[in-house]
């Protein structure tokens, strides 16, 4: 019986001082406009154990903060796949960017364009 609250003893003192390893990681995600925004953040910040995700129009970088502990970086970026924007590196599936909306096809260079010069917002 000693041995046995030991034992609880000693499992419940490591995982007490088990540390959440927080990372960041930034990475291209194409997008034109604002509802991609909404869309790039949300795929990323659906990953449990991700605690921020931020895209910016202009740079096209998403910014994140993740537990390692959690979740990786190969997950949020399969999430931001998913729903159909290309990485830097890694192409949507042609059904996934099929889904976008028509003013989000950012493959397209007219909807590009239109972005560009506010003729969609």
């Amino acid at each position: 019986m000693k041995y046995l609250v030991l034992l609880f003893f000693v499992i419940g003192s490591t995982s007490m001082f088990a540390q959440d390893r927080n990372a960041k990681a930034s990475f291209q995600v194409d997008g034109v406009c604002m509802m991609c925004k909404d869309r790039i953040e949300k795929a990323g910040i659906t990953s449990k154990g991700v605690k921020f995700a931020d895209w910016n129009l202009e740079t096209q970088e998403l910014q994140l903060i993740f537990n390692e502990n959690k979740t990786d970086l190969k997950t949020i970026q399969g999430n931001i796949l998913d729903a159909g924007h290309d990485l830097d590196s890694l192409k949507a599936t042609d059904e996934a960017y099929a889904k976008l909306d028509d003013c989000c096809k950012y493959r397209d260079p007219e909807v590009r364009e239109d972005h560009v010069s506010g003729k969609i917002d």
